[in-house]
């Protein structure tokens, strides 16, 4: 088994329990953009990006994403064989705290939350927020998930905040992936861990299509310019599915004991 992390959401919106890593700030258990009001203010949003705040993409979007991976991996890969996948690479367990960044119509937070983890479940479309908790209940199974609109290339929350982030497949979509990356790396606690889920870079002409803003604006990159910019990090796993990638990478250092 993986060393145990610690650390669990404080006092106000979080709970009496723990560590208070955001005290003084109030996160209300609803979706409303408390930490970051310049979220929406950049007017250079891709295709992609645009599409992810219409309603009617968070409405189709989980139908999408339960099948997303059998059909770009060329073989079954579903949900519960990804979360299998998650749970047996990070172990994540009851009381420790988590960041799922970009949790569009929110697996991951479920998944955590399932696990009996205190979850942060932030995105920058309302829309998918409100999907995002129509399907996963904000309590379940001795988790807990606070949702938030919120800008994680430049979050506001403190240094070292979360014993794990999970990313399923925002790094191809985000503004500025190295400072998305760099911004999690400072978010993760010393013996931390980070889960990566993205379509790494080939080079090839449909990879080059789809990085046309008028046909998406995706980005696609190598997991070695990927490891580059996550300092004070280091890759523990690497799992290919088609032409998808899971990473876990580690915050070196040693988990805190309080």
């Amino acid at each position: 088994m993986r060393p145990p992390l610690t650390g669990a959401y404080g006092s106000g919106a979080y709970g009496p329990v723990g560590n208070s890593i955001l005290k003084g700030m109030s996160l209300p258990r609803h979706i409303k953009e408390t930490l970051n009001s310049a979220a929406h203010r950049d007017p250079a949003l891709s295709l992609a990006q645009r599409s992810n705040l219409w309603p009617v993409t968070a409405r189709g979007y989980a139908w999408w994403r339960a099948r997303s991976l059998t059909l770009l991996g060329g073989q079954a890969f579903g949900l519960e064989r990804e979360a299998q996948l998650f749970r047996t690479l990070c172990q994540p367990y009851a009381g420790q705290s988590w960041l799922d960044a970009g949790t569009s119509t929110g697996f991951y937070a479920g998944v955590l939350a399932r696990a009996g983890c205190r979850v942060l479940a932030a995105d920058l479309s309302a829309p998918m927020l409100a999907e995002a908790r129509r399907r996963e209940p904000s309590e379940q199974a001795g988790g807990q998930i606070d949702w938030a609109m919120l800008n994680l290339e430049n979050s506001g929350l403190p240094d070292a905040s979360f014993d794990g982030i999970t990313v399923g497949a925002t790094l191809n979509e985000t503004n500025d992936p190295a400072r998305f990356l760099q911004e999690l790396a400072r978010l993760t606690r010393p013996g931390g861990q980070l889960w990566l889920m993205y379509i790494p870079r080939t080079a090839g002409p449909l990879q080059t299509l789809l990085s046309q803003a008028a046909l998406g604006g995706l980005s696609f990159y190598d997991p070695a310019w990927v490891a580059r910019q996550l300092p004070g990090c280091q890759r523990t796993d690497l799992v290919q599915v088609g032409a998808v990638v899971f990473e876990r990478y580690e915050k070196i250092g040693a988990a805190s004991s309080s």
